[in-house]
């Protein structure tokens, strides 16, 4: 969390309503209700949008929920409004920082330093960028200089630590870290650092005893659980590293190191079904986890099914041809098949991989999978050399999230109001007509509002007794509203057949119609267990992920169609392209898609939802920065789920 400095009372600005949404906001960014505070900075830059300390203030908030990009963007405009604003350059660097761009936040923090040297926290923050950065030695002098000045600051020891350790003195390390506890008895983060220098040392008892301090302290801490199935790994005690790493997917269900780790233990406590389970699912998350394919393939023998072995040790030296082990192993596997001249060839060119190796046991960059005595069956660390130097971490940078689009846009049933971004509302007049010429309350709703099921019942009774009495286009519109509502698809569809048999002019008929469509698509699709899910790992990449037993094409051209009809009768209702947007994307055509949200935020430029969407498909399509760009707008604009992808797909992992 970003510390929040106070920089004394601030000028009046002549108008009270100014004044309240700024003391406001600093009020909720303290009680760490970020997503209010930028609520609030909005309504006081639309009011002004010249203040600086706004833009600021709006940035601290949004980097406080992982939204590195937006805060940056708040920081340069407070930067551009008053250039002389070393708060402003500072956090900015933080944000660089985190976002990996280590030479600009050094620049910033230069710049910092120079308007104001006597400022000991900018010294902290260019020590953590050059950790960052792994430039030790300079990181050293900084927390050094910091720590002369704030002797008690436990982060600066444990920073300084992590210096030490980078730099092999675990001594020094161990030191601070004993330092980092001292100051600060109640953070678990110096007992979970400190049992690593423990572990390091072998001394697993005093290790142990860190990790189950850090849980006392902090009991859903996923980083403690996963160091202590570690050390208990190391100890024999499979069942309770099981039971650790349990712990850590609960928290985190598409972690792929822990899955693997998890796979690696099933498979030696014989439990081969569900190891195999582990390793498929580390395998969707990453298809190029090329340990994953190895011990899958040693799975795969012991359960005698040496085919699907030979096609993983196929992959495994795909991806790493100097894999030595691999080739020892399918050599094994085609003796097993029957296949020995293959096998044999597949000897000997382990054999010449392994005489490669050691006549170049001196150079670093020669494969270390060369090397058949190590081992590839032990359980990873977060911090293990060939996970770094080999992988490129690829096992610690792949976690499975599935995301959805918002939902489309309809006519509903319902006893409060829409609630549109901030207080932009969109004013369409066909629509407030519309909705004001009913005869019962409904609104424009993207998710359905919470309604109960006697409500819906006593308006249907009043809408059919009506229908009976003078059947009318809108009165077969509502009643097909309220069958939707209730989940009765069929009745609804009719309903909305009749209307516009009746009224084929009518735009919200059709959009109706279209947001049925698509539900029944999806409500079928759900039954047959079959349903497409579209996820992104954290490299941006797109996967698609269905059920075994096949999968069937659905079509959307018939919503597709109700919803080009409604742009040709309402050419300027932006609702309408948004809700293309998503058809178009259902369909798999990403570039129609996003030019459909363009349209609605064109049209209205507050619109939450369509950022959110066109932000989720350009992160598929690879264009992360945009992407990440249109999720931070669109959690400007008040939505609350763009905050957890930011912190899935925009946030670089830090060590």
């Amino acid at each position: 969390m970003v510390v929040l400095f106070l920089m004394g009372p601030y000028k009046l600005w002549g108008q009270y309503d100014k004044q309240q949404f700024f003391y406001r906001g600093q009020h909720l960014l303290f009680e760490g209700r970020y997503q209010q505070a930028i609520d609030n900075f909005n309504k006081l830059l639309q009011l002004d949008p010249s203040l600086h300390d706004a833009y600021f203030f709006r940035g601290i908030g949004k980097y406080n929920l992982g939204d590195f990009l937006g805060s940056r963007t708040d920081f340069d405009r407070a930067i551009q409004i008053h250039p002389i604003f070393t708060l402003a350059y500072h956090y900015r660097a933080i944000t660089h920082s985190r976002l990996g761009d280590y030479e600009k936040a050094l620049d910033d923090l230069k710049e910092a330093i120079a308007l104001r040297p006597g400022y000991n926290g900018l010294y902290f923050s260019r020590g953590v960028t050059y950790l960052l950065s792994q430039q030790f030695n300079k990181a050293e002098e900084d927390f050094n200089r910091f720590i002369r000045h704030e002797p008690r600051v436990s982060e600066a020891y444990l920073n300084r630590g992590a210096c030490y350790l980078y730099l092999k003195d675990t001594v020094k390390a161990l030191n601070d870290y004993n330092t980092a506890v001292l100051l600060n008895k109640f953070d678990p983060e110096g007992y979970i650092r400190r049992s690593r220098v423990y572990a390091l040392q072998e001394n697993y008892e005093k290790a142990l005893a860190d990790l189950n301090q850090a849980l006392t302290l902090e009991p859903d801490n996923t980083f403690a659980y996963f160091n202590r199935a570690l050390i208990r790994y190391n100890q024999d005690e499979l069942m309770g590293a099981l039971e650790d790493l349990e712990h850590v997917l609960k928290e985190d269900p598409g972690n792929a190191l822990t899955l693997y780790n998890r796979a690696l233990i099933r498979t030696q406590i014989g439990d081969y079904n569900k190891a195999l389970d582990d390793y498929d699912r580390v395998i969707d998350i990453n298809p190029n986890n090329v340990l994953a394919y190895f011990n899958r393939a040693a799975l795969f023998i012991q359960m005698d099914r040496y085919g699907e072995a030979l096609r993983d040790y196929d992959k495994a030296i795909d991806l790493y041809p100097d894999f030595a082990n691999a080739y020892m192993n399918r050599s094994y596997v085609k003796n097993k098949m029957g296949l020995f001249a293959a096998a044999d060839l597949d000897y000997k060119t382990a054999q010449k991989k392994v005489s490669e190796y050691k006549s170049k046991i001196g150079d670093s960059t020669y494969s270390a999978f060369a090397d058949t005595t190590q081992r590839f069956d032990r359980l990873l660390a977060l911090d293990a050399d060939f996970a770094k130097k080999e992988f490129d971490n690829e096992l610690l940078q792949y976690k499975d999230v599935d995301i959805r689009l918002k939902p489309l846009f309809k006519i509903l049933a319902g006893q409060t109001g829409t609630s549109l971004a901030l207080e932009q509302r969109y004013y369409y007049e066909g629509l407030e007509k519309f909705i004001l010429s009913q005869s019962i309350p409904v609104n424009l709703y993207s998710a359905e509002p919470e309604t109960e099921s006697d409500y819906l019942s006593f308006q249907r009774e009043q809408v059919q007794r009506l229908l009976k009495d003078k059947p009318s286009a809108n009165l077969h519109f509502m009643d097909g509203i309220l069958d939707f509502q209730s989940k009765l698809f069929n009745a609804s569809l009719a309903s909305y057949n009749k209307a516009i048999e009746i009224d084929s002019e009518n735009v919200f008929y059709y959009m109706n119609r279209a947001a049925l469509q698509s539900e029944m698509i999806e409500f079928i699709a759900s039954m047959e267990s079959n349903v497409q899910i579209l996820t992104l790992d954290q490299s941006g990449t797109t996967r698609t992920r269905v059920q075994d037993q096949g999968r069937r094409e659905y079509d959307y051209s018939a919503a597709i169609d109700d919803l080009e009809k409604a742009a040709l009768l309402a050419p300027d209702f932006a609702y309408v392209y948004y809700n293309l947007g998503n058809l178009y994307c259902l369909k798999g055509d990403f570039p129609t898609s996003i030019g459909n949200y363009t349209k609605s935020i064109e049209l209205y430029p507050y619109l939450a939802e369509a950022y959110y969407n066109r932000g989720l498909i350009q992160i598929y399509l690879k264009e992360k920065e945009k992407g990440c760009m249109d999720i931070s707008t669109a959690g400007e604009l008040g939505i609350q789920d763009a905050y957890s992808v930011i912190k899935k797909f925009c946030v670089t992992e830090q060590p």
